[in-house]
């Protein structure tokens, strides 16, 4: 059994690339995993996709069919060369495979170092596959371990004393820009993590807030919970143009703004989009200042450099994680072992306390006792071995161990059958 994990993100991807590769429903999600699931080398399949990143982790018996099969579907799906996802795409195996999902679960690797929105995306991503049954307890058993790991790395460090996103950093943009927001008439369409998050900031600095949704009853929720105001979805063409500040975060397919829609203003507009795909399509010279993912990256990259000292020890951590994982593993490799002893050893001691009652050694009435004396006896004497054998699985004579017990367990069933 191996992990694969093939990852497209900021790092090796344009945003025209990841937009290509990204599965923005439920609907497009399950098509993808029904099909990575249906090779021979597939077992287990985990979809991520996010506005910084698309991977495909699995588990898998052959690593190189595997490969193959995921870029074959990935180049159908985005219309996109073999040649060119190779060239762009990280591919991690065994090992690396985890070490880079507890990376990005600790949130090492994205684009805002520190932030926390990655680990409710990856929760999210790894309940729907579980749930839908395309992952099942290999890929449970590294999510657990993922998730412990993060939370390791938030209570030992100071990476997210303040916690930072994408949406944040598009706020800081925003300021960076504009010597005052207050008051100013801003537009968040979308209730996503990114609308609040940007919503919260922006009401915070005295901007005139308007939340605006397809559905919606969703937008009245969150604009009663925030303070903002609400504008319906049919609204959209006079709130761009009318507004000063736009953030937009919705998961729409397609663009929900484009030049049809766009009129000419007499003061400067500040955009902002945070979708991927992206919502807006714009390219008239209308005092529009567009922003979209990929521009706040250098505020991004600073924060990391911010955050250089505290992501070292985030990865010590890390380091620690993955070991501890594979040695977790090798543990679980010895359990079916030690419990065919302990089954074999039960079945020798009921068989031996039986015999000592049909004897007349021992009193009929004690039945109940004699047996259970045998069993604990047994598990008794079975515990500390099979304590070492836990403890030692990890090390480079769990085979020859496995080996030896294996015989043990041979002669116990040839005993057992002869009497």
């Amino acid at each position: 059994m191996h992990y694969l994990n093939i990852s497209f993100s900021h790092k090796n991807s344009s945003l025209e690339i990841r937009e290509k590769l990204t599965y923005p429903d439920d609907k497009h999600k399950n098509g993808c995993l029904t099909k990575l699931n249906k090779s021979g080398a597939v077992n287990e399949t985990m979809l991520i996709s996010t506005c910084n990143r698309m991977e495909i982790f699995c588990s898998c018996n052959d690593i190189e069919t595997a490969t193959t099969h995921i870029f074959e579907m990935l180049c159908d799906r985005a219309g996109i060369s073999l040649e060119e996802l190779q060239g762009r795409a990280d591919i991690y195996d065994n090992a690396s495979a985890i070490h880079h999902l507890f990376s990005v679960a600790s949130s090492l690797d994205s684009m805002v170092v520190g932030e926390t929105q990655i680990a409710g995306q990856l929760k999210d991503a790894f309940r729907h596959a579980y749930d839908n049954g395309y992952a099942g307890k290999k890929i449970a058993r590294v999510m657990q371990k993922a998730f412990k790991c993060a939370a390791n790395v938030r209570n030992a460090t100071n990476i997210s004393t303040k916690p930072v996103s994408i949406a944040s950093v598009a706020v800081a943009k925003l300021k960076s820009v504009l010597d005052d927001v207050k008051d100013k008439k801003t537009l968040i369409i979308g209730v996503g993590d990114m609308s609040e998050i940007t919503a919260k900031n922006m009401i915070a600095d005295g901007a005139e807030v308007f939340i605006m949704n397809r559905t919606l009853h969703k937008a009245e929720i969150l604009a009663e919970e925030l303070g903002a105001k609400v504008l319906p979805y049919g609204e959209l063409q006079s709130a761009i143009n009318e507004c000063e500040i736009l953030f937009s975060a919705t998961s729409s397919n397609d663009p929900i703004i484009t030049d049809e829609i766009i009129e000419r203003c007499d003061f400067n507009r500040y955009w902002f989009d945070l979708a991927l795909p992206r919502d807006i399509s714009y390219h008239k010279g209308e005092k529009i200042n567009l922003y979209v993912i990929d521009d706040l990256k250098a505020i991004a990259d600073g924060n990391k450099q911010e955050r250089e000292m505290e992501a070292r020890k985030a990865h010590g951590i890390i380091g620690r994680s993955v070991v501890d994982f594979f040695e977790f593993l090798d543990t679980l490799n010895m359990e079916p072992l030690i419990k065919e002893i302990y089954q074999k050893a039960y079945k020798s001691a009921k068989i031996e306390s039986k015999r000592v009652l049909e004897k007349g050694f021992i009193p009929k009435q004690y039945e109940k006792q004699v047996h259970k004396l045998a069993e604990q006896t047994v598990k008794r004497f079975l515990h500390d071995m099979t304590k070492n054998m836990r403890n030692v699985s990890h090390e480079a004579k769990t085979d020859k161990l496995s080996t030896v017990m294996q015989y043990v367990i041979k002669d116990m069933k040839e005993n057992n059958e002869k009497k």
